[in-house]
């Protein structure tokens, strides 16, 4: 093998010149062009690198590992699926339905975040301490007027207020009710342990939209 490769690259035994970089370990380094190269590119480098030092083998050795590595990782590159998350997001973020969801809501203002947070937060930490026979039903019920009182308070509409009070409570408590039976595991335990739940998570929707139902 070593009698073959002499003759292709010359006398081994003279004084040929050796490649310099024959010991980096960065492949790209190694034959001295960019990641960004071409594929011709990266062929030139490695046909010149040759032709220069063809009489020494261990530096041909190096120059052909180099380049072998460097075609090995395009074709993993190519063969790997590419995921333009961006694209993806700007694809969803401009379809007309998320265009006409995002269009019913407004950013409010701190104070009103923090006092609509505030209130649905101390119902949700009494529906959860104190817990009755019949479920938290006069929680859910200041929690519905709460609702459309804010509501109320932004859009000045009495109609649109009561609809969007009520739609957001009923839409929530289905929810909410799917989730816990069939979706979600028990996470309260006792006898009304889907009731309370199930408020908790209608506290979170009448949140949302008493803060940012427009």
């Amino acid at each position: 093998m070593d009698a073959s490769f002499g003759g292709k690259y010359g006398d081994l035994s003279g004084a040929s010149p050796v490649f310099p970089r024959i010991n980096i370990k960065d492949s790209y380094k190694r034959l001295g062009i960019s990641r960004e190269a071409s594929e011709e590119e990266i062929q030139a480098a490695r046909n010149f690198l040759i032709e220069q030092y063809a009489g020494h083998k261990p530096s041909v050795d190096a120059i052909e590992s180099a380049y072998d590595k460097i075609l090995l990782e395009s074709f993993r590159a190519r063969r790997r699926p590419k995921i333009n998350l961006k694209g993806k997001w700007r694809k969803v973020t401009d379809s007309r339905l998320i265009k006409a969801i995002s269009s019913r809501f407004e950013a409010p203002s701190r104070n009103l975040i923090i006092k609509t947070a505030t209130l649905f937060l101390v119902l949700g930490i009494w529906s959860f301490l104190n817990p009755t026979e019949e479920g938290p039903v006069y929680q859910v019920a200041i929690s519905l007027m709460a609702s459309i009182y804010f509501i109320y308070s932004r859009l000045k509409n009495r109609l649109r207020a009561c609809l969007y009070g009520l739609g957001a409570f009923v839409g929530s408590w289905v929810l909410g009710s799917f989730l816990m039976a069939s979706v979600l595991p028990p996470v309260i335990k006792g006898a009304r342990s889907l009731e309370v739940t199930t408020s908790l998570i209608s506290y979170v929707f009448l949140w949302i939209a008493s803060t940012y139902l427009k």
